[in-house]
């Protein structure tokens, strides 16, 4: 039987992203479909035009909500949201809103070494680094030392990222997704069915379960 193809529609600084992540490896985990899954990660990306340096968080969430207070509001909404998926926020340790650019194309070179462990891992880990360890992920140096953590060579990493290598393909993913009507995210797509938002991990179970019956029938 072929793999249940889940391509999942993010980008990092998207904290729904880190929740519903969990929540599909909860599923995963459940329904014990994990050898069964090719999980492709497609960049989305939220704010395109963002400075390459990136800008201080307060200012962007003041400018992005109307108010500094809205946005702890919110943050404060998703922080309570994460805990029921072992989720841990640390916003008062994140000084900087990144461009995720240089982020989504590692995670390209990630996908092109074909590990799906070390790329799930490094994925996991991009999310971690920003919401709960308030670094950097728009600096290069940042990027080549997570992905050594995560088992990648940084020299590697650092070639990659000062090179051109994925931006066409992080633009392509993108359009890509645009004409699948992918519109926020995280959106989903379980062999073709989207399921948009951090949900729960029974939605997924249903969807794996109902991939799984198609797959076999």
């Amino acid at each position: 039987m072929q793999d249940i193809q889940i391509e999942v529609n993010y980008d990092f600084i998207c904290p729904w992203c880190w929740i519903g992540q969990r929540n599909l490896t909860a599923a995963l985990q459940q329904t014990d479909a994990g050898t069964a899954v090719s999980i492709r990660y497609v960049p989305f990306e939220l704010n395109p035009a963002m400075p390459a340096e990136g800008m201080d968080r307060r200012v962007y969430r003041s400018q992005k909500f109307g108010s500094w207070a809205r946005s702890q509001i919110m943050d404060a909404q998703v922080t309570a949201a994460g805990l029921a998926g072992g989720v841990h926020f640390h916003y008062d340790t994140v000084a900087r809103t990144p461009n995720t650019r240089l982020a989504h194309r590692l995670m390209q070179f990630a996908q092109q070494r074909n590990d799906a462990r070390a790329t799930g891992s490094l994925y996991e880990a991009l999310f971690a680094a920003y919401f709960a360890q308030g670094r950097d992920i728009g600096a290069l140096d940042t990027l080549a030392a997570i992905a050594a953590e995560q088992g990648f060579d940084a020299d590697d990493v650092r070639a990659y990222l000062l090179s051109d290598s994925g931006e066409r393909e992080v633009d392509a993913a993108r359009a890509r997704s645009s004409q699948l009507g992918v519109q926020a995210v995280p959106t989903i797509l379980i062999d073709g069915t989207a399921i948009s938002g951090a949900q729960p991990p029974v939605v997924f179970v249903n969807a794996l379960r109902s991939a799984g019956q198609r797959k076999a029938a």
